[in-house]
């Protein structure tokens, strides 16, 4: 083994031929991907590509059967679990909110889980910049919010505590298209505001392109291609890739997103 890299010039997160078996079932057949420091790359594909067991390799939900994870220029491995999730926002599909605790207090989570002093006051700060304002929502309870609220409140105690990383998978998903649009208009601009790393997991195509720096696909456990949106969008490198572009209506298009 290589010495590691140094940790101002490492990827923030990377993947190096990470294999991962349920079973019979292989989810992930030697994926590379790095990501660099304030970067967006969306993971795409259909149901089963392993995006989301992928995803969750970084902040060790899941554990490699082969291969490593490196994050912030370390293995992985060699970190405490339970103290990478609480350094990784993370924000899933249903948003996973306390049912029986208040708005303020699910936002304060993560940074109560730290230990840090401030925690009510960075909950507060959250819902700000998510817009909902803890003055009005801050003693509501999830079931009294819209699915947008919830999934608000789920990012803002995903940046609560004020990451350097966030993850989501399909965090969007399950909200309808206005509240969607809507949603992903407030992630957008807080990632430009924080310049957090942040791995999306998405089945949706436009989305990635709204949002993301680079697009990975993925089919079977493996990544087709990896690129900004408008390379890829122009440039698919594979079959696979034309297909999901052309089913998304997205081919031979001019792209947007960054790049």
């Amino acid at each position: 083994m290589s010495a590691s890299p140094s940790v101002v010039d490492s990827p923030a997160l990377e993947a190096r031929s990470v294999e991962k078996w349920y079973g019979e079932v292989c989810a992930l057949a030697g994926v590379s991907l790095g990501v660099a420091k304030g970067e967006c790359v969306a993971l795409v594909g259909e149901s089963g590509s392993g995006k989301t067991t992928l995803l969750r390799t970084f902040n060790r939900m899941v554990e490699p059967d082969g291969g490593e994870v490196w994050v912030g220029g370390r293995a992985a491995r060699e970190l405490d679990p339970i103290q990478l999730r609480r350094d990784t926002g993370y924000v899933p599909q249903d948003g996973g909110l306390m049912p029986h605790w208040d708005v303020l207090r699910n936002a304060a989570m993560v940074p109560w889980l730290l230990g840090l002093p401030e925690a009510e006051e960075l909950a507060r700060e959250a819902l700000d910049q998510v817009g909902l304002p803890a003055d009005r929502f801050g003693q509501r309870w999830p079931r009294e919010l819209s699915g947008g609220q919830r999934q608000r409140v789920a990012i803002a105690r995903a940046i609560a505590a004020r990451p350097r990383i966030i993850l989501l998978d399909e965090p969007f998903g399950a909200l309808d298209a206005i509240t969607r649009a809507e949603v992903r208009a407030h992630f957008a601009e807080l990632r430009a505001e924080l310049g957090v790393t942040s791995v999306l997991v998405t089945h949706d195509l436009h989305e990635a392109l709204e949002l993301s720096d680079r697009m990975a696909v993925l089919q079977h456990g493996q990544i087709e291609q990896v690129a900004p949106p408008r390379e890829l969008i122009q440039h698919p490198a594979t079959p696979y890739v034309a297909e999901l572009l052309a089913r998304a209506g997205l081919g031979n298009t001019t792209g947007g997103g960054s790049s």
